[in-house]
């Protein structure tokens, strides 16, 4: 079974994808196929980063949970109405 690539490999693949389209001399055919690839790459990448964000927005607690990291700007703000 193959590994899963990596964001990095994934990143290049999708950078190919639109290098090759916007020289537009693709056949129609694989340019849709190839479209639709990028499109699903481009999701996958954006997943990613999403979850790298959440992860980064968290830090442990001293008894080993999970807690939103705060950064200086959200301090200053009103926890119950968030201004």
């Amino acid at each position: 079974m193959a590994d899963k690539p990596t964001f990095e490999e994934n990143l290049k693949s999708l950078d190919e994808i639109v290098t090759n389209l916007e020289k537009g001399d693709v056949p129609l055919e694989k340019a849709l196929d190839e479209f639709k690839r990028g499109v699903v790459l481009s999701k996958d990448l954006q997943d990613t980063l999403q979850d790298a964000e959440k992860t980064l927005t968290k830090m442990m607690a001293e008894d080993g949970q999970e807690v939103p990291f705060e950064t200086a700007q959200d301090s200053d703000k009103d926890p119950d109405t968030n201004e």
